[in-house]
Parts: C-alpha cells; sequence; structure tokens
C-alpha cells in the first residue's frame, strides 16, 4: 500500500473501548479493546496499544466504538429519494409483483430534482457510516462534483441501454430498441470514467453499468466487458431482479439470466451483479437448480445484495448464507430510500433466516464482512473496509453512551439490530472529518430535502402525460390512507 507522507497530519483516537479491526492472519474482522487507532492523512498508522508518535489531534476513545466505514455497493441516489411515499408498497401483481417497470415509466424526476435527491441520498449514507458508493445513475454534467463535495468516496457508475421498457394496456412488458442511442451513451461512460483517476478530489472513480440484462445488445456489453478489463475498473449491470426479465431472457437467449451472463464472458473478478435474486435454485424458478450460483463461485463474480426492495414485492433472496457457503463474494447495498446500510444490514439477516427456515442461515460477521470488505472485493480494492495499517482512513466512530447501544455487551449486534444511524457519531473518508457530532459537514441535508419535495410535485404533476394509461400518481399508488 503507498506510504504516508511524513508531513500529513495524525489523528489518534485514544483508548478506544472497543475496535473493530481486521486481522490479516485469519481473513476477518475481529474486536479489539481499550486499544489507539491512529492514521496520518489517508492511511491508518497504528491499531493497537499505546500509540507513541504525536498526533494533531486526540480525540478520547473510552466510550466510542471504532469500526471501518461501510460500502455500499449499488445505489440509484439521483432517483429513489423521489419514491417516498410512493415506492414503499407499488406493486404490479401481474407483473410478479415487480413495480419497477410501471414506476420508472411514469414517474421522471427532472435534472433540479435529481441533484437534490443525490444530496439527500449522499447525506443519508454518510450518517449512516457509509464511506464508500457505487452510484447507479444517468450522468449529467455536475454529477461528479456532487459527489466530491460530499466527501464521500465514490465509485460512479454511468448507465447506458440500447432498449427502454414499454408497458402496454393489458400490462405486458415490451422493449424499445434503438442502438444508437446505447452507443453514445457506452461513448460517454467511457469518457467519464477515463476523466475520474485525475479528479482533484482524488475519491472518485469509475465503473462501466450497461443498465440492466435484458436492455442491452450483445455487443455494447462485449465492449463494456473489453473497455472495463482494459482499464482494470469493475463492471456492474443488473440481473435476474424480476420474472418478467427471466420469461424475457428465456425467450430471447434460451438460458437462464445467469446463463447469457456467462456465454458473453461478463462474469468474473471484476463483475459485481446486481440483485441475481431468480437464479435456477430459486423456488420461484423451480428450485431444482444448483448451476447459476456455481457459475458465480467458478467465475469469482460478486454480487450487490439489497434486500429490503424485493422484500418489498413480497420475495425474498434464497439466501445470503447459501451464496457465502458457495464461495461467492456478497456485497450490501441500498437500492431504496432511506440509504440506511445498517438497516439493509439488519433486513438481510433476517430475511436470509427466514428464507432458509434456520437460525444459522445467516451470521452478523457473514453480513458485516458483505458491507466491508465484500464491497470492497467487488470494486477491486484491498485497502478498504478494514481497520487496519495501511488501509485507507475511512473510519466510523460509534457512540457507546447512546441509548439504543446500551448496554453494549455486543455492540455491533447493538449497532445493527437496534441502535443503526443513531449512534453514528463522527465519520472520516480519506482522512478528512465529514460527520461530526451526528451532523454532515459537507452537504446541508434539509435544504436539500426541501428541494427535493418541490421536485417531487413536479414529478407527480407530469405522471398522467407519462403512464402508459393516462393515470394520476394516485390512481397508480394511492394514499396509505383514504383523504377524509
Amino acid at each position: 500500500m503507498p506510504a504516508t507522507s511524513p508531513s500529513a497530519a495524525t489523528t489518534l483516537i485514544r483508548n478506544a473501548a472497543w475496535v473493530i479491526a481486521w486481522d490479516g492472519s485469519n481473513g476477518g474482522h475481529v474486536y479489539r479493546r481499550d486499544v489507539d487507532v491512529a492514521f496520518a492523512g489517508d492511511r491508518i498508522v497504528h491499531v493497537g496499544p499505546a500509540f507513541a508518535g504525536e498526533a494533531d489531534r486526540i480525540i478520547d476513545g473510552r466510550d466510542t466504538m471504532v469500526m471501518p466505514g461501510l460500502i455500499d455497493s449499488h445505489t440509484h441516489p439521483t432517483t429513489e429519494p423521489f419514491f417516498k411515499g410512493i415506492r414503499e408498497e407499488h406493486g404490479v401483481s401481474r407483473m410478479g409483483n415487480s413495480g419497477l417497470y410501471e414506476r420508472s415509466i411514469a414517474f421522471r424526476p427532472d435534472l433540479e430534482g435529481r441533484h437534490a435527491a443525490m444530496e439527500v441520498a449522499y447525506a443519508e449514507m454518510l450518517q449512516s457510516g457509509v464511506t464508500s458508493v457505487v452510484d447507479l445513475s444517468s450522468p449529467f454534467d455536475d454529477w461528479p462534483e456532487i459527489a466530491a463535495k460530499s466527501g464521500i468516496r465514490a465509485f460512479l457508475a454511468p448507465t447506458y441501454r440500447s432498449a427502454e421498457w414499454r408497458m402496454e394496456p393489458d400490462f405486458s412488458l415490451h422493449f424499445d430498441w434503438n442502438e444508437e442511442v446505447g452507443r453514445r451513451g457506452f461513448e460517454r461512460a467511457v469518457s467519464l470514467v477515463d476523466s475520474l483517476p485525475s479528479h482533484p478530489s482524488g475519491r472518485l472513480s469509475g465503473v462501466f453499468c450497461p443498465a440492466q440484462i435484458e436492455t442491452c445488445t450483445r455487443d455494447i456489453f462485449a465492449d463494456s466487458i473489453a473497455a472495463a478489463k482494459e482499464r482494470g475498473v469493475p463492471i456492474t449491470t443488473h440481473i435476474a431482479q424480476s420474472t418478467n426479465e427471466l420469461k424475457e431472457v428465456a425467450e430471447r437467449y434460451g438460458t437462464t439470466p445467469l446463463g447469457f451472463a456467462d456465454e458473453i464472458g461478463l462474469l468474473g473478478p471484476n463483475c459485481l451483479l446486481a440483485h441475481a435474486i431468480f437464479l435456477d435454485h430459486h423456488s420461484i424458478v423451480g428450485g431444482d437448480g444448483a448451476r447459476d450460483i456455481a457459475r458465480l463461485a467458478e467465475t469469482g463474480t460478486s454480487v450487490a445484495h439489497c434486500p429490503t426492495p424485493v422484500a418489498r414485492y413480497g420475495h425474498q433472496f434464497e439466501y445470503f448464507g447459501r451464496y457465502a457457503r458457495a464461495g461467492v463474494n456478497l456485497a450490501i447495498g441500498t437500492d431504496v430510500s432511506p440509504h440506511n446500510l445498517l438497516e439493509e444490514m439488519r433486513t438481510a439477516l433476517i430475511m436470509a433466516r427466514v428464507a432458509a427456515r434456520d437460525m444459522t442461515a445467516v451470521t452478523t460477521p457473514e453480513v458485516f464482512t458483505a458491507a466491508t470488505v465484500g464491497g470492497a472485493r467487488a470494486m477491486l480494492r484491498d485497502d478498504l473496509g478494514k481497520i487496519d495499517v495501511g488501509a485507507k482512513a475511512d473510519i466510523v466512530l460509534v457512540d457507546l453512551q447512546d441509548p439504543a447501544m446500551m448496554p453494549a455487551r455486543d455492540p455491533l449486534r447493538s449497532l445493527i439490530y437496534t441502535a443503526a444511524e443513531r449512534a453514528v457519531r463522527d465519520v472520516f473518508v480519506d482522512g478528512h472529518q465529514v460527520v461530526a457530532d451526528r451532523k454532515v459537514l459537507t452537504l446541508d441535508r434539509l435544504a436539500a430535502a426541501h428541494r427535493l419535495a418541490e421536485a417531487q410535485a413536479r414529478m407527480i404533476d407530469a405522471v398522467p402525460s407519462r403512464d402508459f394509461l393516462g393515470r394520476s400518481a394516485d390512481e397508480i399508488t394511492p394514499l396509505s390512507l383514504p383523504l377524509a
């Protein structure tokens, strides 16, 4: 790992009550008690007793748990905040309960609103201990600058596609193909990905993102795979996320979505697949296959598990422990509002046990590993997601005196199962403090939320002109209670 500059300012967290430290000999996280953690510039320089060097800043760690920053491996921050009050119970029974297609056609945020949504989402992530994010968005000019302003470490994944979804009055799904649009999107992504390593913030990098397995041509996938390998960067796409997609891929290519991905050479250590739920072992698919999970493990492909959105549709990953024990590298994402990775970790734990009908189907360390080094591995980084000498100084301080954390017999469990973001006190990214005493220092979340509310109202007004049946927003997704 790169050496830290001798002139870099040093911060010492002295005598931390608990530290979730990295044990390189066993390749896993461990608890350490009453030790010092020091970082100089953007790197951790000490984890252990009695730091002997000089420090420019000293933080009393006696009532603190120090843990690595979390990695949100799949999120849509420029759109998902718009769906608060819209998405939570929106699904279409005739489309396998998925509301994805109907919602994405009818509800389209404007550019001004997307700026606000991104600031709201990034603030939510920082306040829940996320220090790195894989941001899948349709690119716009200010996108990298907003990410840089937030202080987060951003892996920007500009999306592009060769086809748009279209729905007919019988609720059937169709595809409007325009390969020229897909090609322009890919070329714009190449330009952006190539520009990010030289960004002055030093915290931005690129990911290629042909948007969905069923909306991109073989040629676009082939060029995306080649471009990612040539540059040594990750590639990601949505796959096996709905029964509609399963049907489309089977009819078009005669195989499962994972089978098609394998056929075109997408799978591999630099590939992060979003969702990968409906594989050939899933009960909805038939439940008697094992080839798809084996493909993931054999190729070293990663999966970004986002439990909440699929659970809202009445479905589930089957199941976290099965993927993990087959050797699949798992990461965690927030494909929904709120962008709270701690809550997603809790949901992942509970849903895995329900899916398997087994309390031992998944453990807290497995899910925490997915939200840290699992995400780092998916982004081809070995210096993130761990408290270890030489790792990046992406650090979260948890307040053990927060009532929701007390008693803190096992502080990681207290954080995930009970306290969540309420106990996240301070956050550092690349050695720079971005959250102090629970307040985001880089973004005005409240002001952005006001702008977001105004933009959502504009979006709702435009729904009848976009919906394939000309319905209003209230007809598509009614309020939870009737207006008296």
